[in-house]
């Protein structure tokens, strides 16, 4: 979409089709296997998080979904058309912001629509997309003056920009203090709340996953298979004292093996 304001330019998000995916890697001549036929279904505009123990294969799944790695078996769809390799639509905002410290905030965020030759004509983007995430008055600064959920703000305000159908998060927050964690979880639904991306999000904190989702994938140990999908049936915005969040925690760490001490 070219033109007009970036929080009116999202107004649906993508659906995607996970079908029967497997996964491997092939290791010192070894083979790996890290999914178990997925099949998973998320719908325009939702936001789901994926759990499972460390090293289960979210990531995979992730980088699989953004189009980065083709899976070994079976196949994912965006909008009903298979996904062979990235593409602009589709945005990972992963743990480590990555930006260039050479260049200014606003030069940060201007990357991808440079990329692509669409900087001169959609310059007024950049400045929308940093308004939505709070920098406007950090503009010129420099990556080393900014904090570190600063600096997640400019990464977030990046993949903004590129108007996504699909904002994928490989643990966005997970580097962050906890005080600014929770400011960014909040700041996160709310930008997911008015602009209507569909996002799927990676995790290994139970609270944030139930804090943000309208629905959470419990995943087993690798090979990973989906355990559980369960729907957060719980408006936003949501009080982290709910007792029903405390029961649906419980039951989540009871699906990971993890509730003998809760």
């Amino acid at each position: 979409m070219v033109g007009g304001n970036l929080a009116e330019q999202f107004v649906a998000g993508a659906d995607i089709d996970v079908r029967e995916v497997s996964h491997r890697f092939d290791l010192d001549r070894k083979t790996l296997p890290v999914l178990n036929r997925v099949s998973l279904r998320i719908k325009p505009g939702e936001l789901v998080s994926l759990l499972g123990p460390s090293g289960c294969g979210k990531s995979t799944l992730l980088r699989l979904v953004a189009g980065l790695e083709t899976p070994t078996v079976g196949s994912i769809l965006a909008d009903g058309v298979q996904i062979t390799q990235p593409d602009p639509s589709r945005v990972v905002m992963f743990q480590d912001p990555t930006l260039y410290p050479w260049r200014t905030v606003k030069a940060n965020v201007s990357l991808g629509l440079e990329a692509r030759g669409l900087l001169r004509r959609q310059v007024h983007r950049v400045d929308e997309a940093l308004r939505l995430v709070g920098l406007t008055q950090f503009a010129t600064a420099y990556p080393h003056q900014l904090s570190g959920g600063m600096a997640q703000r400019v990464s977030l305000a990046r993949a903004l920009v590129n108007d996504p159908r699909l904002l994928l998060l490989d643990e966005p927050l997970g580097k962050l203090d906890s005080m600014t964690r929770m400011t960014m979880q909040q700041e996160l639904v709310s930008l997911w709340r008015r602009t209507g991306f569909t996002s799927l999000l990676v995790t290994h904190d139970v609270e944030e996953a139930l804090f943000m989702s309208n629905r959470v994938i419990v995943l087993s140990d690798r090979p990973a298979s989906i355990i559980a999908d369960l729907i957060i049936d719980l408006p936003f915005p949501r009080h982290r004292g709910d007792p029903r969040l405390a029961e649906l925690r419980r039951e989540i760490l009871g699906l990971l093996g993890l509730d003998a001490d809760w």
